[in-house]
């Protein structure tokens, strides 16, 4: 039986992950973690049913020495989540971490910690089985067509931009593409930022609207053609099998991963 904490388990995507380990064989939900005082239990909230009696913890390290869990998955902030997993690493326990917003020096050494203490560590960017095809997808095309636009889209509620998603699927382009500079050579914006972000030429485009869940488009232009590899994610639920299936693999490793494309 895995014992899993949650972090952030009040937000849409953490309500989410409480009924899927509530429910899924194999788990159990020891305890979750809240960045204020909301009550004792889960069960004494009204997003909840009143059998989920899960004790909640503002202090993460009495968290793990009352409840003992296996398995840290963290659905908060940008703002919180690289001091979560630090000290998740530093506790012994496994972090499953589903929120971006981590720098490039701060992955160098949470991978550090992680290798340094042989405990297994997955940051996903996105847990959903058709957004990682979809970036692989990408990939492959890129050697072939190499002028590439991202459009990623979201809800109005999301604080980063561009998505996680967004940048790792540049990141996994840029892997095997050769590094252009797209567009006519004296283009000017007329309006700050009207071209999107700049990744080693190509372009990054971030949309925040009200009914919006997560969704991305990478478009590949050729000579008289056009590829669109997209992905939607109409509903949270889609999100669930990924976190299943990390909570499942994160206990058999001993290093970080970032980005479920290495472990699919």
């Amino acid at each position: 039986m895995i014992k899993v904490a949650i972090a952030g388990a009040r937000g849409k995507m953490g309500m989410e992950a409480v009924h899927t380990v509530m429910k899924r064989e194999g788990m159990k939900l020891v305890s979750v973690l809240d960045y204020k005082e909301v009550g004792t239990t889960l069960a004494e909230l009204d997003a909840f049913p009143n059998t989920y009696e899960v004790p909640i913890f503002t202090d993460f390290a009495q968290l793990v020495e009352e409840t003992k869990p296996d398995v840290l998955v963290d659905l908060t902030n940008p703002h919180s989540v690289y001091t979560h997993t630090k000290q998740a690493l530093e506790l012994n326990v496994r972090p499953v971490i589903g929120t971006t917003g981590f720098t490039d020096e701060q992955l160098t050494e949470l991978k550090e910690l992680a290798a340094r203490k042989k405990i297994g560590a997955i940051i996903a960017p996105n847990f959903a089985i058709g957004a990682i095809l979809m970036m692989k997808f990408a990939r492959e095309a890129a050697k072939y067509l190499p002028d590439v636009e991202i459009i990623e889209m979201h809800h109005d509620k999301k604080l980063d931009a561009p998505s996680g998603t967004g940048v790792k699927t540049a990141q996994m382009i840029a892997e095997v593409r050769h590094e252009k500079i797209q567009g006519h050579p004296d283009e000017k914006e007329t309006h700050e930022g009207a071209r999107g972000a700049e990744f080693e030429g190509m372009r990054i485009h971030s949309v925040r609207l009200p009914g919006l869940v997560a969704h991305q488009q990478v478009l590949f232009g050729g000579e008289g053609q056009l590829l669109t590899i997209r992905h939607d994610s109409l509903t949270r639920e889609s999100f669930m099998s990924g976190v299943a299936f990390c909570i499942e693999t994160v206990i058999g490793m001993e290093s970080l991963v970032y980005g479920l494309e290495n472990i699919i």
